[in-house]
């Protein structure tokens, strides 16, 4: 029996780029398998010409969406149906919507409140609202497009430059989330364990270090330099450093 997840892939193909299609399919490949590929728009419309050629090589659907009136998508609403008809089908453990809509946040919300996980792509102009709505979503923008030979897989970890270390810690939502998750795990001994962290980050927000330039999590939690780890054999454990206190200025008094 195949054990794999199966994954739903809905692309808003109005909102989302062509160019990045490898860097989406190569990281569900990492967790599951797409078994659906459905892509919505109005293919009458020139500006789709790049998503019509990404198509077929991918096996992706193509779901024609005329626009009916000026200022409405009609796309969004079809992928929102076909998402309830694919969940309600019982068919799948996962979704993963394309998009840099902030529209989506209310399905990604419905999904997960189903305990689907949610794989949100889009690109850095995505709304927070729709970012957070995801289990884990991923600057498709900022990957570098892997290059295929034919049969071959894209690598999709492959990273970003990583921020440094003074812009790391300018980010006052990251560093945070870090220590709010190293110290809810916290054991007696005042280590947490690597994996705990994690888990406790995806628990609270949607979360990928990929988006910060970091294939693992531990290189960019070392990376701020706000924390110890030490390593016993394969497991990891993190500890917040503790905070400088600045020595007192004792002037020496005069007889």
């Amino acid at each position: 029996m195949d054990d794999r997840m199966r994954i739903a892939l809905l692309i808003d193909a109005d909102n989302a780029p062509a160019a990045k299609i490898d860097v989406v399919l190569a990281e569900l490949a990492r967790h599951g398998i797409a078994n659906v590929r459905r892509a919505y728009g109005n293919w009458k419309s020139p500006n789709m010409q790049k998503w019509e050629q990404a198509l077929h090589p991918n096996a992706i659907q193509p779901i024609q969406q005329f626009a009916l009136s000026t200022g409405k998508n009609a796309s969004d609403m079809a992928m929102v149906v076909d998402a309830m008809d694919l969940l309600h089908s019982g068919r799948f453990d996962a979704f993963a919507i394309v998009s840099s809509d902030a529209d989506f946040t209310p399905l990604a919300m419905r999904l997960r409140a189903q305990n689907m996980r949610v794989f949100g792509f889009g690109e850095k102009k995505t709304p927070e609202p729709f970012v957070n709505a995801c289990s884990t979503f991923l600057y498709i923008d900022e990957q570098p497009a892997g290059t295929k030979a034919a049969g071959e897989a894209t690598d999709a970890s492959a990273p970003l430059p990583p921020m440094p270390t003074a812009k790391l810690r300018q980010d006052t939502k990251l560093v945070n989330l870090l220590r709010e998750a190293v110290e809810a795990e916290k054991e007696d001994d005042g280590w947490s364990s690597l994996s705990g962290v994690g888990q406790n980050i995806n628990n609270r927000a949607s979360f990928d270090q990929r988006n910060y330039g970091y294939v693992k999590l531990s290189a960019l939690i070392e990376a701020t330099e706000l924390f110890e780890t030490r390593r016993n054999g394969l497991h990891v454990f993190v500890r917040a450093k503790p905070k400088k206190t600045a020595k007192p200025n004792i002037e020496a008094k005069q007889g």
